[in-house]
């Protein structure tokens, strides 16, 4: 069974779930005008508030898509990721340099395990 939930703008789910898998939608942060540490910061807080409303939590991530608007920000959205994340937990990643993120700097897509 799939369970889709918190739909935006008619176009996707924010949450896809199908069988104990999470599949969350392309995550940013909540300001446009912050650095990329503090929007990384932001973005994975985000990512953290809907795994845990979806019976799941951080330590449960199983691959992570990051898109970053400059590479050479890369070492500054590092630096987020560690804060945020355990090395035991760290799930599979690939950071890919996009041309525009909508004024954005970073969006990540993930998919976590429920508990």
């Amino acid at each position: 069974m799939i369970k889709r939930s918190e739909q935006h703008s008619g176009i996707l789910h924010e949450v896809v779930e199908h069988h104990g898998v999470l599949h969350i939608a392309g995550t940013v942060g909540d300001d446009k005008k912050a650095d990329m540490e503090t929007q990384a910061r932001q973005t994975f807080q985000s990512i953290e508030k809907l795994l845990n409303a979806h019976g799941s939590g951080k330590e449960q991530l199983l691959t992570a898509l990051i898109f970053i608007t400059d590479m050479k920000l890369k070492p500054e959205m590092n630096k987020a990721w560690k804060a945020w994340l355990a090395p035991a937990h760290l799930p599979t990643r690939a950071t890919i340099g996009v041309a525009d993120l909508d004024g954005w700097l970073i969006e990540v897509v993930v998919t976590a395990a429920k508990k």
